[in-house]
C-alpha cells in the first residue's frame, strides 16, 4: 500500500511539474482540435434538441421533472444533487431543458469562432452534463460520457483568453497533452480488452464480424454488402480489430513516428466503422481525439503559414500552474481506476481510489469504455402495432430502425435517433427490464404529439388506437438472390409477442 501511494505521488508530482510547461509543437494541433470539438458539441446539442420533448419533456416518454421529483423524494438534498448533477434542479421544466440545448448550441458556435474558448468549453460541459444527468436511458451512451470527459479536459487545454488565435495562443501544458493521449489509449485498449475478458466465444474464434454487420443497432446499406463478404475475410478483419485495439494503442506512448502511425490507424478504423454503421458522433469524436497524437509539423506548410507563426505566449494566455498542476494530477489518478483492472501490471487499485471514483462518477470525469464486449448473434426486432378494435393491427413506422423489409438501411450519423437506438436494446431483453417501453406505449395510446414526432409514420392520424402491442421478429439480411428478385433488404420470422396487449385504464365507469 505504501509503495503504491509513493508511486502515485511520484507520478502526480511529475504531472504537476509538467503542467507548468508548454509544448509549442502542438499549438496548431490544439487550435484545430478545439474547433472540431466545437463541431461535435454542436452536433450533439442540435441532434438532442430535435428530440428533446418526445424523450424527456413533460409529455415525453421519461419526463425529466418526474425523474427529479423521484430522486428528491428518495434522497437527502446534497446526495440527490451529487447523484444527478444538473442545472435542471433550479427549475425542472421543459423551458430549462430547451434553454440548456439552446445555450449549448450557441456556445458551440462561439467555440467554433474562437470566442472565449475556455469559458465556452466550461459552459458546454456543464450544459451537456445537466442534460445527460436527467436524460436517463436516452443519454446513457458511451459517446455521451466520452464527450463529457474529453470536454472537461479540453477546458484546461484551451487558452483562458477572450479570443483564440493559433499563432498567438499560449501552447497547451504538456500534462494536458499527455492526459489526452492517455484518454485515447484507454478508449481504444479498453474496447479490445473487454472483448477478451468477456470470454465471448465468437470473439475468441474470430467469427464475430460474420454477425456484427447484420446485428448492430442501426445498419446502413453498406452493412448488407459487408455481411456478404467471404468468411475468411470476416475472420481476418476480426483478427485485425484485436491488433488495432490491443497492440496499436501502446504506440501512443512511443516516439513521434509511432504516435503518428497509431493516429492514422485509429482514424482509418473509425472511418471504416462509420462507413458500415450509424454510430452518431462517436467516430468523429474519437478521430479528433487522435489529433493529440500529432504535432504541428505534421500539418501542411501552407496551413501553418496561413495561421501564422507561433509567437511567444503572454502570461495571461496560460492557466496558472497552481490550478493546472493539481487538476492534471487528480485527473490522472482518477482515470487510473476504470482501466487498471484491464492491464495486469496496473491491477490491484486500492479500495479508497475505487471509492473516490464512485463518488465522482456522476460528473463523468473518468469513465470505463468498451463496445460490443459480447457480440449479438441474432437480431430480434420489435414491431410496435396499434389497433382500434383488437382485430386489425397497423404498424408504427420508425425512421431508421429496420421495419419494412424493402426499406433500404439509411445513413443517419452523426445525428442519433435515440428512440430507435433504445428499441434495439429493448429487443435484446424483456420489457420488464426496460420500463421506458411501457411509458412509450402509454404515450402512443394517449396520442402524444411530442412522442409521435419521433416516428416516421403514425398509422392513426385521426385518433390514437385503443390497443398497443409489440411483436417480436427475428430479422436477418436477405441473400443476394432474394434481393435481386424482390428488392427486400431483410427477411424475418415472427417469434411472438414482446409484451402483453396494452390499453389505457377505463375511466368511463363511476
Amino acid at each position: 500500500m505504501t509503495r503504491w501511494i509513493t508511486s502515485c505521488a511520484v507520478r502526480a508530482g511529475a504531472l504537476g511539474r509538467a503542467a507548468c510547461s508548454g509544448d509549442n509543437r502542438v499549438a496548431l494541433t490544439r487550435w484545430l482540435f478545439l474547433r472540431l470539438l466545437g463541431a461535435v458539441y454542436l452536433i450533439a446539442f442540435v441532434s438532442l434538441w430535435t428530440q428533446l420533448d418526445g424523450l424527456i419533456g413533460s409529455r415525453g416518454i421519461l419526463p425529466a421533472a418526474q425523474f427529479l421529483d423521484a430522486v428528491r423524494g428518495s434522497r437527502e438534498p446534497l446526495e440527490a444533487v451529487r447523484l444527478v448533477p444538473t442545472l435542471a434542479w433550479l427549475s425542472p421544466g421543459d423551458l430549462t431543458l430547451h434553454l440548456l440545448c439552446g445555450a449549448g448550441t450557441a456556445m458551440a458556435l462561439l467555440l467554433l469562432a474562437g470566442i472565449a474558448p475556455a469559458a465556452m468549453l466550461a459552459g458546454l460541459w456543464l450544459s451537456y452534463l445537466s442534460l445527460t444527468a436527467v436524460g436517463q436511458s436516452f443519454l446513457s451512451f458511451q459517446w455521451d460520457i466520452l464527450l463529457l470527459e474529453a470536454g472537461f479536459l479540453a477546458v484546461f487545454a484551451a487558452p483562458p483568453a477572450w479570443r483564440s488565435r493559433a499563432g498567438r495562443d499560449a501552447p497547451p501544458a504538456a500534462a494536458v497533452v499527455w492526459l489526452f493521449r492517455w484518454l485515447v489509449f484507454r478508449l481504444m485498449f479498453s474496447s479490445g480488452a473487454v472483448k477478451l475478458l468477456s470470454q465471448d466465444p465468437v470473439w475468441r474464434d474470430l467469427t464475430a464480424l460474420t454477425y456484427h454487420y447484420q446485428t448492430q443497432p442501426l445498419p446502413v446499406w453498406v452493412s448488407w454488402h459487408a455481411h456478404h463478404l467471404p468468411d475468411w475475410f470476416q475472420v481476418a478483419t476480426c483478427a485485425l480489430v484485436f491488433v488495432i485495439e490491443l497492440a496499436v494503442p501502446w504506440l501512443v506512448f512511443g516516439p513521434r513516428r509511432a504516435r503518428f502511425a497509431a493516429g492514422a490507424v485509429f482514424a482509418g478504423f473509425q472511418a471504416l466503422i462509420a462507413a458500415t454503421g450509424n454510430y452518431t458522433f462517436f467516430n468523429l469524436l474519437t478521430a479528433i481525439l487522435c489529433l493529440w497524437l500529432l504535432d504541428d509539423a505534421a500539418w501542411p506548410a501552407a496551413l501553418r503559414r496561413r495561421l501564422g507563426p507561433i509567437e511567444e505566449a503572454r502570461p495571461r494566455g496560460r492557466w496558472p500552474s497552481w490550478l493546472l498542476g493539481p487538476v492534471a494530477a487528480s485527473l490522472a489518478l482518477l482515470s487510473w481506476a476504470p482501466v487498471s483492472h484491464l492491464i495486469p501490471p496496473l491491477a490491484g487499485r486500492p479500495a479508497w481510489l475505487s471509492g473516490i471514483h464512485r463518488t465522482l462518477g456522476p460528473l463523468r470525469l473518468a469513465n470505463s469504455y468498451g463496445l460490443f464486449a459480447v457480440m449479438t448473434t441474432t437480431r430480434p426486432e420489435i414491431i410496435v402495432e396499434g389497433s382500434s378494435d383488437g382485430e386489425v393491427w397497423l404498424p408504427y413506422e420508425f425512421a431508421y430502425k429496420p421495419g419494412e423489409l424493402t426499406e433500404r438501411p439509411r445513413f443517419v450519423a452523426p445525428h442519433q435517433p435515440r428512440l430507435d437506438w433504445q428499441m434495439w436494446f429493448a429487443a435484446l431483453g424483456s420489457y420488464r427490464n426496460h420500463p421506458w417501453f411501457l411509458r412509450f406505449a402509454q404515450r402512443l395510446l394517449q396520442g402524444s404529439p411530442d412522442v409521435l414526432a419521433l416516428l416516421e409514420l403514425n398509422p392513426f392520424p385521426e385518433a390514437p388506437p385503443r390497443y398497443i402491442r409489440g411483436v417480436l421478429y427475428e430479422y436477418r439480411f436477405s441473400d443476394p438472390d432474394t434481393k435481386r428478385a424482390t428488392g427486400a433488404w431483410w427477411e424475418r420470422r415472427r417469434l411472438g409477442l414482446y409484451c402483453p396487449i396494452l390499453t389505457l385504464p377505463d375511466t368511463s365507469s363511476p
